[in-house]
């Protein structure tokens, strides 16, 4: 099993976006722990503006891993990319990348509020 740690705080919705895409595409099980940054000035200087930030048992880090691209390279670099599903977020595979949703499948968003198409 993976250990997985995220840098997060409260209403963070690229956070979300983060989260879903990682329960999308990473194979095999994994831990995913959510350190809030918001109670730690320490960790408030390091990751305020990074967010979300994932962390591997290793230490490496992923900013911007709401950006499936991204997410989907660091999960190959570490054997734990699922193929399949990576292939069915890519435009033009299946219904993924349209009708109004983003590559998480979840609603698309203006100014940060979800609504469906």
């Amino acid at each position: 099993m993976t250990h997985l740690t995220l840098y997060t705080t409260l209403g963070c919705h690229l956070c979300e976006r983060l989260e879903a895409l990682l329960a999308s595409l990473h194979e095999g099980q994994y831990r995913l722990e959510k350190v809030e940054i918001s109670e730690d000035e320490a960790l408030m200087q390091r990751f305020g503006v990074r967010i979300p930030v994932l962390v591997d048992d290793a230490g490496a880090e992923l900013d911007l891993g709401f950006e499936p691209q991204r997410l989907a390279n660091w999960l190959a670099e570490r054997g734990r990319l699922d193929e399949a599903a990576w292939r069915r977020l890519q435009p033009g595979e299946g219904e993924s990348g349209r009708g109004g949703h983003d590559t998480a499948g979840a609603p698309a968003r203006s100014g940060g509020r979800r609504y469906l198409s």
